[in-house]
C-alpha cells in the first residue's frame, strides 16, 4: 500500500522541529527576493524530490531526454554527487565515472548525442552550457536533482513522489525522511507519483488525488516502473564474448544474487519475485563505492549459492562495478543489469508529453520544435488574436 516504506521516530521531532525552522528561514528568504532565483531564456525542466533516498530520478530523466533528444539539442546538467573532480565538467567521450559521478555517467553512456554536465552551483553550469561552453546551442536543460535548489526558476517544476512513501505521511529530518516541509511542494508545476504497482485501482487514484491536495495550476501523474530484458556484464575485456539480453522469464528456477546499492531496492525485490523465489538481496548504501572487502563479501556470496545462478544489478550499480577490481571470473561471466524505464498510467502520457513539448516549443529558438512553432504561426497570422498560447491538461 501506498507510503508503506515509512517510519517516523517520535523520538527525534524536537530536533525536526530546529531543521524545520531552518529550512523554512531559508525558503522565506526566497519568497521575500532576498534571496534571489535566476530565470533563464533556455527552456529549464528540474526534476528532483523533497525527500532523503531514491524516487527514481534517472528513468524519469531518462524519459524526458527520449522524448526531446530528436528534435532538440538537449543538456543534462547534474550535481554529479560523489565525484571526485571539482567545478564545472563538461563530460567528454573519454569521460569517467570518477569524473562526473555515477548517475550522470550513466546518462551519458546511454545517450553518447546530448550534451551532459555536472556542477554543483547550478547556476553557474547554466550559465557556462548556453554561453558556450558545450559547443553547440543548447535548446533545452534537463535539471537532475535540483527541486530544492531554489537559485534556479525552471520553467517546468516536476517534483517526484514515491508511491511507497508519500510525502503526506512522512516528517522533517530526522524524525523522518522530508528534507523540506510538505508545503513545499507548491513549488511543483508536475508532481509524479513514482514506483506504483501495475494493478493500482480507480479508487485509489482518487485516494491519492484527494490526499496530494494540489493547486489546481499543478498536474498530477502516476508512472510505473517496467523492465527490460537483463543486459550482461560479463566478458568486459573481450565484448565479443558477451551473451545476448535476457528476459525475466528466464529467471524461472534459478538462484538470484540480487546486488543493489541504491536508496529503495525493496520494490525491484518485489517484481522479481514475480519469476523467481529463489533470490538473495545483497544491499549496499546509495551511491556506494565498492571497496576490496565489499568485492570479497560479492565473490564469497556468490560462490555459496548452487546453480544455476546469476548476478542481478542495476544500471547505475553497474557504472560502479564494472570499474572495481577483484571480481571473481564466476562473478564477471554471471553479472547482469536490469534496465528500467517508467510508463505513465492511466492513459496521461500524450497529456504529459504536450505539457513538455508544448514548453520547450514556445521558448525555444533554434530547435525544430521551435521552427515547427514559427511555421504554425506564420500560416495561421490572419487569424485575430494570434499569440502563444498556454496549453493546459486536465488529469484523467
Amino acid at each position: 500500500m501506498e507510503g508503506d516504506l515509512i517510519y517516523i521516530n517520535k523520538k527525534l521531532r524536537p530536533l525536526s522541529w530546529l531543521y524545520g525552522l531552518g529550512v523554512g528561514f531559508r525558503n522565506m528568504l526566497f519568497e521575500m527576493g532576498i534571496l534571489k532565483s535566476h530565470s533563464y531564456k533556455v527552456p529549464v525542466i528540474s526534476v528532483g524530490n523533497i525527500t532523503v533516498g531514491g524516487t527514481g530520478k534517472t528513468p524519469h530523466v531518462e524519459y524526458l531526454i527520449h522524448l526531446l533528444k530528436d528534435k532538440t539539442n538537449v543538456a543534462m546538467l547534474s550535481r554529479g554527487y560523489k565525484r571526485k573532480s571539482h567545478g564545472f565538467v563538461l563530460a567528454e567521450k573519454d569521460t569517467t565515472m570518477s569524473d562526473i559521478g555515477d548517475e550522470p555517467f550513466q546518462i551519458l553512456q546511454k545517450f553518447p548525442d546530448i550534451t551532459v554536465a555536472v556542477d554543483r552551483k547550478r547556476t553557474r553550469g547554466i550559465n557556462k552550457l548556453i554561453n558556450g561552453e558545450a559547443g553547440k546551442d543548447i535548446d533545452v536543460i534537463i535539471l537532475d536533482d535540483a527541486f530544492q535548489h531554489r537559485y534556479v526558476k525552471p520553467g517546468i517544476n516536476i517534483l517526484l513522489v514515491d508511491y511507497h512513501r508519500l510525502i503526506i505521511y512522512d516528517e522533517l529530518m530526522p524524525s523522518g525522511r522530508l528534507r523540506e516541509p510538505i508545503k513545499s511542494k507548491d513549488r511543483a508545476d508536475i508532481v509524479i507519483i513514482t514506483k506504483c504497482p501495475k494493478d493500482l485501482k480507480p479508487m485509489e487514484f482518487r485516494v491519492i488525488t484527494k490526499a496530494m491536495s494540489l493547486y489546481p495550476y499543478q498536474q498530477l501523474y502516476f508512472s510505473t516502473h517496467e523492465y527490460d530484458s537483463l543486459v550482461p556484464l560479463g566478458d568486459l575485456e573481450n565484448p565479443d564474448n558477451l551473451e545476448s539480453p535476457s528476459s525475466l522469464e528466464s529467471l524461472t528456477g534459478k538462484n538470484i544474487l540480487l546486488l543493489t546499492g541504491i536508496a529503495s531496492p525493496k520494490q525491484m525485490l518485489l517484481d522479481l519475485q514475480q519469476y523467481t523465489d529463489k533470490i538473495v538481496p545483497l544491499t549496499f548504501s546509495d551511491h556506494h563505492n565498492f571497496r576490496q572487502k565489499d568485492i570479497l563479501r560479492i565473490n564469497e556470496t556468490f560462490a555459496s549459492l548452487p546453480a544455476p545462478k546469476l548476478i542481478i544489478t542495476t544500471e547505475k550499480d553497474a557504472t560502479r562495478l564494472t570499474t572495481a577490481e577483484g571480481l571473481s571470473d564466476e562473478v564477471k561471466k554471471n553479472l547482469y543489469a536490469l534496465p528500467i524505464h517508467i510508463e505513465l498510467m492511466q492513459d496521461q502520457e500524450e497529456a504529459f508529453n504536450k505539457h513538455i513539448i508544448g514548453y520547450v516549443r514556445r521558448n525555444s529558438r533554434n530547435s525544430i520544435l521551435a521552427k515547427s512553432k514559427d511555421d504554425h504561426k506564420s500560416q495561421d497570422s490572419h487569424r485575430a488574436g494570434d499569440r502563444p498560447r498556454t496549453i493546459s491538461f486536465r488529469n484523467n
